[in-house]
């Protein structure tokens, strides 16, 4: 089998969506007669905002994993504030105060280009110690954390014949909360010349949109485009053999994961508000699984959905899933912000397998939409558009009258399974290029 080194932050027991891609990446790919070795942190010296421990399943049983020590700046501010562990980007935190707007300065002009580079020589270490151990020729680098791709350029620069490929999964100097850390400007300076060499070092940069990748061509020279390669999030067939069924007393609309002010979803409060109040013979519930943003709750209570909403703290992948197979419809919102339209979320591709309506709050001729319409798995509406979302919700519910059930038939997301992605990267891996 060819190997192959991955080399990512985010590992189980880590949770979250930051983990699933690369999981399950290496989860199908010796299906392709390619074996991945991690390097990834250890459990106990970890900066995870979320713990999961279901997904260790889905580790192929003979995968060598290597985890190392780090270094990093959390374990105080988790002293400091009670916390066990913090979110990278602060994305859910409303209103900060004194302390952790200077900490977000901190981590913004000393850790650059974020907060986990204490990690990067051990990373580095080990993943020379493997590469000549095991004779391993290809390395994956994930992010974020984005200072795991400085350990991939330090490998390129060790290991001339080294083929890497750098998985981006977010943006890296555009992402929609990159301001609030208040760089100042030699710090810009200093993240944004890693990015670039990132981008043009690695071999092959892997991306999960069409939009972000026309960003990363963006930056630098037009004639190396080709290096660029979209392989969206997708889904695992295998997460949906599970039960949940959706009951048929409630309406209920299910979000799933971090929802912050920047979010901005009012539109969809006043619509289900709306109507909720031209259906009142029926009981509506908008459920949140996860850490939504306490401003967006009060917002949602001041116009009386106080008795609509449910908040559901965060909860294990399977019964994330769980839910929304019980739901009756699922609520996606992009983020409102510059380059919204090449946000692709993971949790989108679980709304499509879980055969539910998807009510997507963003911009209309943005990747999300353009795959929901693929799809046709529901329908994308701008803040601009309330009475539209006001005439599909009503759709919604008139259906739901009459057969207190709603799903999708349509079968087109089913090449976005995490199996076929899996191939997709096997043949990036083995140099098969289009």
């Amino acid at each position: 089998m060819k190997k192959v080194l991955v080399i990512t932050y985010y590992w189980p027991p880590s949770g979250g969506a930051g983990v699933q891609r690369i999981l399950k990446f290496v989860k199908y790919l010796p299906e392709f007669e390619i074996k991945p070795y991690i390097v990834t942190v250890r459990e106990d010296k970890a900066s995870y905002p979320v713990i999961d421990k279901t997904l260790e399943k889905d580790i192929p049983s003979k995968t060598e994993v290597y985890r190392t020590d780090t270094f990093e700046p959390y374990g105080i501010y988790s002293g400091i504030l009670g916390k066990r562990s913090i979110p990278t980007g602060f994305s859910n935190e409303s209103n900060p105060g004194a302390f952790k707007k200077f900490s977000r300065f901190v981590r913004g002009n000393i850790f650059i280009p974020d907060a986990r580079r204490g990690w990067i020589k051990y990373a580095f270490n080990e993943a020379c110690r493997v590469i000549e151990n095991e004779n391993i020729d290809t390395v994956i680098t994930t992010s974020p954390p984005h200072s795991v791709q400085l350990t991939g350029l330090k490998l390129k620069k060790k290991y001339k014949n080294i083929y890497w490929i750098a998985d981006l999964r977010d943006p890296w100097t555009d992402i929609y909360y990159y301001d609030e850390f208040k760089h100042l400007p030699f710090a810009k300076k200093l993240d944004a010349g890693f990015e670039k060499d990132t981008l043009i070092n690695a071999d092959r940069v892997v991306t999960v949109s069409n939009e972000l990748k026309k960003l990363f061509h963006s930056k630098f020279s037009k004639n190396e485009s080709s290096k660029i390669i979209v392989i969206p999030n997708g889904y695992d067939d295998e997460d949906f053999k599970l039960s949940g069924k959706e009951e048929g007393r409630e309406f209920i609309i299910t979000y799933t994961g971090t929802i912050a002010d920047s979010y901005n979803p009012q539109i969809f409060f006043h619509a289900l508000k709306k109507i909720s109040d031209m259906n009142a013979g029926i009981k509506f519930r908008l459920r949140f699984i996860g850490n939504p943003s306490s401003s967006l709750l009060e917002y949602a209570d001041s116009i009386s959905l106080s008795g609509v909403t449910e908040v559901i703290p965060t909860v294990t992948h399977e019964e994330s899933i769980k839910y929304l197979l019980s739901s009756s419809a699922l609520l996606l919102v992009i983020p409102e912000i510059s380059n919204d339209k090449g946000i692709l979320t993971g949790k989108l591709f679980e709304y499509l397998a879980a055969r539910k309506p998807v009510i997507c709050i963003g911009p209309p001729n943005g990747d999300a939409a353009a795959i929901i319409k693929e799809c046709n798995a529901g329908k994308t509406f701008g803040r601009n558009m309330p009475s539209e979302l006001e005439n599909y919700l009503n759709e919604l519910v008139s259906e739901w009258k009459i057969k207190k059930h709603l799903s999708i038939d349509n079968e087109n997301f089913r090449k976005y399974s995490r199996y076929n992605q899996a191939k997709e990267l096997s043949e990036i891996i083995k140099g098969h290029f289009n």
